[in-house]
């Protein structure tokens, strides 16, 4: 694979040095503390520091396989994941074939933990993991580029000037992916650049498009090629979302200035905030292959979309949202009441209705009154989604970041 070293993830011959990098590194040393004993790394962060590396030498330094390593992490990702959900579910993985590799399409709400809990219950299922698209800007930080790409992340290069420079960079990212597909490797890529903050989840035909730039010149129809990509469309639905004020924020400021410039370190910290984070109960659906691509990228990034609306998970938060947005002062518009033709995953009962409400009115009030529109609006909109998806087969609504 020598043609996308510049994007590709560590090979196994690569992983025992990366590892050794790692181990060395004192800002990754740190931040596993404030994993493993937060108190004590904040009093005590030499000797804490001296601790975490023995330990994690003792149970890494052996390391020299990619897939050793997943196994040997997937405990420490189940304990994280218990620690911060009260339970994670899926539904839709009957659907898929444990021998075949796929081009997992997921809607997007948090940088890292988005992919690892699609990771964590494929693992748990006995399917493969995938290799993660992730955007250059996250390698910014040499230890998470390191830790990503032992991860089997690949970059997907932005914020480019140049037309050629855009262009050759897509055609080696759509060359990856194929080639990954074709020695059957899934992977997980979300379904436009950056988290959809506003709860709106649409897929980027650009993205569609660029799967098929690798492929135009070799005779398949773009069907054809999108029907060999295997695409499920993912739905990963939050209960709540730790970065949830952050995220409202941003949207505030955008909408008052025009613009958003992230501080120095923000991806960073939204990463270590969504790992950390509370995130109540969160449901993962995997679609159905698409077998019957269109013959286009808009019109299957449509099909994506509604597959992906239709089968998301609403939880009880998502309707108190939906029902305060119209009666909250602040709130943007929405329709007056939920019809009770919502199509969900389960029912709830008054308890869960109260719980919600409870906790919504406390996220409400820890925030500037400017910004609480916003935060009703990312947990309400997968409401309105939902309806279009399963009502009208069809889906209007547009969004931009």
């Amino acid at each position: 694979m020598q043609e996308f070293d510049a994007i590709r993830p560590y090979s196994d011959e690569e992983t025992g040095a990366a590892i050794e990098r790692l181990v060395n590194d004192p800002e990754f040393l740190d931040m596993i503390a404030r994993f493993k004993s937060p108190t004590l790394a904040r009093w005590a962060p030499a000797l804490v520091r001296i601790w975490v590396k023995r330990w994690l030498i003792s149970n890494f330094g052996n390391v020299k396989r990619v897939d050793d390593l997943q196994a040997k992490v997937s405990g420490y990702v189940g304990e994280l994941v218990d620690h911060t959900t009260t339970r994670v579910t899926s539904s839709g993985l009957e659907n898929l074939d444990k021998r075949s590799a796929h081009m997992f399409i997921s809607n997007h709400r948090d940088i890292v933990f988005d992919p690892m809990v699609v990771n964590y219950l494929l693992y748990a299922n006995g399917f493969n993991t995938t290799r993660i698209a992730i955007g250059d800007n996250l390698l910014a930080n040499p230890v998470f580029a390191e830790m990503m790409r032992l991860n089997k992340s690949f970059v997907v290069r932005r914020n480019m000037t140049s037309p050629r420079e855009m262009r050759d960079a897509y055609i080696m990212l759509s060359g990856f992916i194929n080639h990954s597909i074709d020695t059957n490797h899934s992977i997980w890529i979300a379904q436009r650049e950056g988290r959809a903050k506003d709860g709106l989840d649409f897929t980027d035909p650009a993205i569609i498009k660029m799967f098929y730039m690798s492929k135009k010149k070799s005779g398949l129809d773009f069907s054809e090629a999108m029907n060999r990509l295997h695409i499920v469309p993912v739905s990963i639905a939050y209960e709540y979302d730790p970065c949830d004020a952050d995220k409202a924020r941003e949207l505030e400021t955008r909408a008052r200035t025009g613009s958003y410039t992230k501080a120095s370190g923000e991806d960073t910290d939204q990463i270590m905030k969504g790992l950390t984070g509370f995130k109540g109960h969160v449901h993962v659906h995997f679609g159905a292959p698409i077998t019957d691509a269109p013959d286009n990228p808009k019109d299957l990034a449509a099909r994506i979309d509604r597959e992906m609306h239709a089968n998301y998970h609403l939880h009880a938060s998502n309707l108190v949202a939906y029902r305060q947005r119209g009666i909250h002062p602040e709130a943007h518009s929405t329709p007056d009441t939920v019809t009770d033709s919502v199509v969900t995953a389960e029912t709830w009962s008054p308890a869960d209705f109260s719980a919600a409400e409870s906790e919504m009115e406390r996220r409400l009030e820890h925030c500037d009154p400017a910004i609480r529109p916003y935060l009703l609006d990312m947990y309400a909109n997968p409401v309105v989604t939902a309806l279009a998806a399963n009502h009208d087969g069809t889906n209007s609504t547009t969004t931009d970041e």
